[in-house]
Parts: structure tokens; sequence; C-alpha cells
């Protein structure tokens, strides 16, 4: 939510539209909300589903230029779950992997040339925990698909409003707090979702050499 946020306040784009399984209570003239079964996504027609939302052909520019692929288009990513939440290891592989992969292949044949990912502080896909082991294993499988640029962001434990209630992280909150006033281990502090969402938008409107990047979170503590 905050990304999106960010994204309407910031005058870089002119058009946002949001993907999910289901609408936000978020509306705003730049906004334009598809959603739909993620796990299908690969299968989606996203010129259907713009045209459904398009009360008065005011979106027939916006469907012309992707159709034609004659617009700028910059693709982020922020979903994530737990295990507790997905209720299996599986499920959580499936949200977190799957998901974001087919998202990622499906927004690279729409024409998107820039793919912004929240990953994880840890994110290894030899990792021996498995949370570590997905995020790593979804950057390595992102680094295939053929973006100009692929921007992974690492962020640690993040602070802010969560749709979901996440024990560990709270408790993790309460004890590093202290090293976000005394501004000690940078790598490890918490941060804030809005400096990350900064951070992605930065970084999705700079001029790139490298075809991949790692934002580290101290990296983004910044903004």
């Amino acid at each position: 939510m905050q990304l999106l946020h960010q994204l309407i306040q910031d005058t870089s784009y002119d058009t946002i539209i949001s993907i999910g399984r289901r609408k936000l209570a978020l509306k705003h003239e730049k906004l334009v909300q598809v959603e739909g079964d993620l796990g299908k996504i690969k299968e989606w027609d996203l010129e259907s589903k713009l045209r459904k939302e398009d009360l008065g052909g005011l979106m027939f520019p916006l469907v012309e230029a992707i159709q034609t692929q004659s617009v700028e288009m910059h693709a982020f990513c922020s979903l994530g779950t737990t295990i507790k939440a997905a209720g299996s290891k599986e499920k959580f592989h499936e949200i977190d992997h799957d998901y974001v992969l087919g998202f990622a292949i499906w927004v690279k044949k729409m024409g998107a040339n820039r793919f912004l990912y929240v990953s994880s502080l840890g994110a290894d896909p030899q990792s021996s925990v498995f949370y570590n082991k997905v995020k790593g294993e979804v950057e390595e499988d992102l680094k295939v698909i053929p973006f100009n640029y692929l921007g992974l962001f690492r962020p640690s434990i993040l602070m802010g409003q969560r749709n979901e209630f996440r024990l560990g992280e709270e408790v993790a909150k309460i004890f590093m707090r202290p090293l976000i006033w005394f501004k000690l281990a940078k790598k490890y502090r918490p941060i804030y979702d809005h400096q990350v969402a900064k951070a992605m938008i930065y970084h999705a409107n700079q001029s790139k050499s490298m075809k991949v990047e790692v934002i580290h979170s101290k990296d983004m503590l910044s903004f």
C-alpha cells in the first residue's frame, strides 16, 4: 500500500495499474485497479480487463500504448506472505515464488523493461532457512527474464502497517527499535516501508548501466 501511495505522488508516472487478487479501498485519477487469480496471471488478457474498468473510453490511449509498446513501463512487486498465513510451506512457495515469477513473465510480455522486487535481507538460494531460501530462488529465477534492469531490494525488518499480524516481527521490532533510535547496525536496523518504496521509485528512474542490482537495507535508510 505504501508503494502505491508513493507512486501516486510521484510525477514520473502518469498512470499506475495495480494488480491484485482483490481491489483496494483506494481511489485516484492516476490509479487503475485490476483484479484476478494471480495463479493464472499468465492467461490474463490485460486489454479486456482494462476495458472492463473503462466506463467512458478514457483508457483507450493507455490500451493502445500497451498494445504498440509505445509507453515506458516499470513493474514493481512487493508480493509476499508468511508460512503461517499461507498455511503450508508448499502454499508459501506458490505465493512467494510462483506468483512473483508469473507476474514478472506476464509484465515482460506486456512491455515492462524494468522490474523492481522486494526481496529480503538474507535471501540466498542455498540458505538452510526456508524463507530466505525461497527469496533467494526468486531472485535467481528473475535474473533469467530479460529485463533491461532488475532491482532486488533486500530490506531488514519492515516498520509500518501490515495487512496481517506477524508476531515474530512485532517482537523483533521491540528489541531492535533502539537500533533506529541510536542509529546502530545499519545492515540489520529495521527500516520503514515508505523508505523502501521511495528507494524503489528512485532506482526505477535512474540511468543504469548494470542489468541486475542488489540494493541492501542499509542503502535504503537515507530515503
